[in-house]
């Protein structure tokens, strides 16, 4: 029995002509801005530069490196101003739309790329984050991942055409310092619409992704190939669906990990599903594990580890299923990392999860 059609919700009402475009004067980089060269990463202006609102309460810092990049658009008219000046009045009208109509405390992005190739900073205090590499700053640009993940909006609608190459080439430039920043690999690059039902960052701009994961491997090195989730259902069972389970019962279901996909199992995935705003279908797929899946190492314990060490053990390398990530469960990971041609760095995270689950 097939799944029902997966809605595509849209990303946003189009800004209207006056308020994102507006014109205004434009400001001088701050001394931030211009120091931005010195210190290795890409020339951002920082939200003193573009004249950014106070936010209306204190941005919260995550003291922790962020764990991926998430690609967006803004949804707005992709206009044929290249200028530092229409980057600049965007990065305001942006703003005003996530507090006066959102009723967010401060724009949701951590950073735009304008059509002419400038990047602003989005929420106060983002750039400062990045450059310690050991701070993340919560945003607003999508749910479920507004604390572990950096936001990238690229002016524009990428529907039905790609970005200018000037674009394109500064967002290679800022996801590759990100991920320098924060030791992410390129496979950790991906669009709104692997997380939330929506069609962000557009059919064109998504379908550049693997591009871009290339482009910043070249960069960084590493393999750019992104995790291959499996699809669950009700009627499923097996190790896999008690894996799932565990996530769920980590994420405050009331499950019994018992590896049979039945109806209680369906409802906890809708539930988790509508909470996170992925599609709520039931069916456990790509939108679903990466909201899931956490990395795990040593040290930590819990219904993630349990996952892992049930997954290990059905690959054939028995692991006590106790949630407790000791010297043993790593010994398993890095092993298993080995075989499957992956960094055997006894650190679970997304693709060797995938891989256990594959």
């Amino acid at each position: 029995m097939k799944s029902a059609p997966r809605p595509q919700l849209p990303r946003r009402a189009f800004l209207s002509a006056t308020f994102a475009l507006g014109a205004a004067a434009v400001i001088p980089l701050s001394a931030a801005g211009r120091a931005a060269a010195a210190t290795g990463d890409p020339a951002v202006a920082d939200c003193a530069s573009w004249g950014a609102r106070a936010s209306s309460s204190p941005v919260k810092v995550v003291p922790a490196p962020a764990q991926k990049i998430i690609v967006h658009h803004t949804a707005t008219p992709n206009v044929t101003d290249y200028s530092q000046g229409q980057g600049f009045a965007l990065a305001r009208s942006m703003q005003n739309w996530a507090m006066d109509s959102q009723h967010w405390i401060d724009t949701g992005q951590h950073f735009t790329v304008s059509r002419g190739g400038h990047v602003t900073e989005g929420r106060h205090g983002s750039l400062s984050a990045l450059r310690s590499g050991t701070q993340t700053v919560e945003a607003a640009h999508c749910a479920g991942q507004n604390t572990i993940a950096i936001g990238i909006e690229n002016e524009g609608t990428y529907t039905t055409v790609e970005p200018r190459s000037e674009q394109y080439a500064k967002l290679v430039e800022l996801c590759a310092y990100v991920c320098r920043q924060y030791g992410l690999r390129a496979y950790q690059i991906y669009g709104h619409r692997d997380f939330n039902a929506t069609q962000c960052p557009g059919d064109r701009l998504y379908a550049l992704l693997p591009q871009l994961r290339r482009d910043v491997a070249a960069r960084i090195g590493g393999d750019p190939t992104v995790p291959v989730w499996p699809l669950l259902h009700n009627g499923d069972s097996g190790d896999k669906v008690a894996a799932l389970q565990h996530l769920l019962v980590r994420r405050g279901a009331s499950l019994q990990p018992d590896g049979s996909f039945g109806p209680a199992t369906e409802k906890a995935v809708r539930d988790f599903q509508a909470l996170v705003t992925a599609t709520a279908d039931g069916w456990a797929g790509n939108q679903t594990w990466q909201q899931l899946v956490v990395p795990v190492r040593r040290g930590e314990s819990g219904e993630a580890v349990k996952a892992v060490q049930r997954l290990l053990t059905a690959r054939g390398v028995p692991t006590d299923v106790d949630g407790a990530f000791g010297p043993g469960t790593q010994s398993a990971v890095t092993g298993f990392q080995n075989t499957a041609g992956l960094p055997a760095d006894g650190v679970v995270d997304a693709r060797t999860f995938a891989r256990l689950l594959g």
